[in-house]
């Protein structure tokens, strides 16, 4: 079942047809090679027939056959038999010198049997004819070395491309087998993750290969599922508990108001208004849980555009300015990004977010404190930064804050329903801006990295 699998996965069959190719283009190519070494080996033949002839007729001299003779006999007595073939015939067609037999060739180069010349051996002899003083010269020589030498390169081409074939399968199974395992860590975190252990994480080797980009895109979704189902776990347990004090109040509320003994017109209506006020709180707190969860589904990324931070900025702290003054307390605006600070976004989202963190800010500190927006710029972010010197958050709670329906216990007294930082918390993310909560000695920072468009 493996081995089949394994010839069926998508690595083993590209080891192979990469292989496949690289053959062929082997074999093309070692085609050509082979073609012009033979033509470049002939040549070199010709040139050597060529050069000998030259030599042995460069010793006649005028009426003196005596030297060329010799040099025939000399030639021919050096040369294994077979090997290289001279003759030398006089104008009545005497043999006088040479050890192949007599006979007729047309002048200039030929191709040879050496049977055809009295040789030993199965190679053909290159033969140049030509004629010195009246006489008919001939020189050859033999194709063995040249067919040597092409048997040798043919044989070593034969051998390495069946290396290459070797190595193409074994190194397509290991290469294989390697891709598969690594998939098959994939399929296994899957198949867990399908089982509802959302915990579960594809092993990541570090490399930065094609398969390691892809791994760890997968567990940021995976992560980002997690995170979406532990919110709405916890989103479902926060509703049971913190909405289940509302929904007795206003029972409690209905009730009193059909109570048929000692109630007044006034205080019935009144009591109806009590209870109006609860539902509307009640449809508040859904309203907000739905506007988070769109948020966080993506919904207004349709809306983006390139926009001002700095204009946002400066229109939520002028509205907001008078606010804190009314409340005994002051709101500064600090400005240092010079330019236009330009990051793509939702206007609306983005003026919910600053008006959240304001209005928290306004309601939670005592009159008398400070509170700053200020906006720097760095090389590749914009930071936005609200802060205050008012009585903080704990440091152990700056993360529990950003959950749906969590209140300190100091502000349950006040009101509201635990999602404004949640809510600023899923604009942020649809931003793609960093969100942390820093202690402001005294008091608390909220810091903003959005990235630059």
């Amino acid at each position: 079942m493996h081995r089949a699998r394994l010839l069926r996965s998508t690595p083993f069959r590209l080891a192979l047809s990469f292989g496949l190719f690289f053959i062929v283009a082997l074999l093309v190519a070692g085609t050509i090679a082979y073609g012009l070494m033979e033509r470049e080996l002939a040549r070199a033949i010709d040139r050597s027939v060529s050069d000998t002839y030259s030599v042995v007729a460069s010793t006649y001299s005028s009426n003196d056959l005596e030297d060329l003779i010799a040099a025939v006999d000399t030639y021919s007595a050096l040369k294994s038999a077979g090997d290289q073939a001279f003759l030398l015939l006089n104008e009545q067609g005497k043999r006088l010198a040479g050890n192949i037999r007599t006979l007729q060739v047309k002048p200039g180069l030929s191709t040879l049997a050496a049977s055809d010349l009295g040789l030993s051996g199965n190679d053909p002899i290159r033969v140049m004819v030509g004629n010195v003083g009246g006489n008919l010269l001939f020189v050859g020589q033999s194709y063995r070395e040249t067919d040597a030498i092409e048997h040798i390169v043919l044989a070593s081409f034969l051998w390495a491309s069946g290396l290459i074939v070797a190595v193409a399968i074994v190194g397509g199974t290991l290469l294989a087998r390697r891709a598969t395992r690594r998939l098959e860590s994939i399929e296994r975190t899957m198949i867990e993750v399908s089982g509802g252990n959302l915990a579960c994480r594809i092993p990541v080797r570090g490399n930065g290969d094609d398969i390691d980009v892809v791994s760890t895109h997968m567990n940021q979704a995976l992560g980002r599922l997690s995170g979406l189902v532990e919110s709405m776990r916890q989103v479902s347990a926060d509703i049971a508990h913190d909405l289940k004090t509302p929904l007795n109040r206003l029972r409690m509320t209905i009730e009193q108001a059909l109570q048929p003994q000692g109630q007044t017109t006034e205080t019935v209506e009144s009591l109806l208004l009590e209870a109006r006020e609860e539902c509307d709180r009640i449809d508040a707190t859904f309203g907000a849980l739905l506007r988070i969860s769109q948020i966080e589904a993506g919904a207004g990324k349709g809306r983006f555009k390139l926009l001002n931070l700095r204009d946002i900025m400066a229109s939520v702290a002028e509205i907001y300015e008078h606010v804190a003054e009314d409340n005994a307390q002051k709101l500064e605006l600090r400005l240092q990004a010079s330019a236009p600070a330009t990051i793509h976004g939702d206007r609306e989202l983005l003026t919910q977010l600053f008006v959240n963190l304001i209005e928290n800010a306004i309601t939670h500190c005592p009159a008398g404190t400070k509170m700053v927006m200020a906006l720097a710029a760095t090389e590749q972010s914009y930071l936005a930064c609200i802060s205050d010197n008012g009585p903080g958050i704990p440091e152990e709670e700056r993360e529990l804050v950003f959950r749906r329906l969590y209140r300190l216990d100091k502000s349950r007294t006040t009101p509201g329903n635990g999602l404004g930082l949640s809510l600023v918390k899923a604009i942020a993310d649809l931003h793609s801006a960093a969100i942390t909560l820093e202690d402001g000695r005294p008091g608390l920072q909220v810091c903003l990295s959005f990235p630059k468009s």
